[in-house]
């Protein structure tokens, strides 16, 4: 069973930066689109990037856009979402997901496989 697992949340100021990871459990994970969403205390669980198979092609939601960076290694098995300029907003549980179709990496429907997610925690 293809596992993903995400790593390096924690909690940080505003202003500071933090790099999650994904990273699978599969040696086909090049052939995943990897995307990464978020869900904070009362809110519905929210896209946040996106990105192709080889890392060429990044997706980005406006909420984050300069400020987040979302890259892969193939060879690692491994998709990074760097943060920085961290807003208390930003405050969430985060969490990678990955699809082998051609659907829009904008909507949860589209993956089919989940981590268990990461909290990041922003103070003010």
């Amino acid at each position: 069973q293809v596992q993903f697992v995400e790593s390096g949340g924690g909690l940080v100021q505003a202003g500071d930066s933090l790099r999650l990871s994904c990273t699978a459990s599969t040696p086909a994970f090049g052939n995943y689109r990897i995307g990464w969403f978020r869900q904070a205390p009362g809110k519905e669980r929210e896209f946040v990037a996106g990105i192709s198979t080889n890392g060429r092609i990044p997706y980005y939601s406006d909420s984050i856009k300069g400020r987040f960076t979302i890259s892969r290694d193939n060879a690692l098995n491994t998709v990074y979402l760097q943060m920085n300029s961290l807003k208390y907003e930003d405050t969430a549980i985060y969490s990678c997901a990955a699809t082998l179709s051609g659907r829009s990496l904008f909507f949860a429907s589209s993956y089919e496989v989940w981590g268990q997610g990461t909290q990041v925690t922003v103070s003010s």
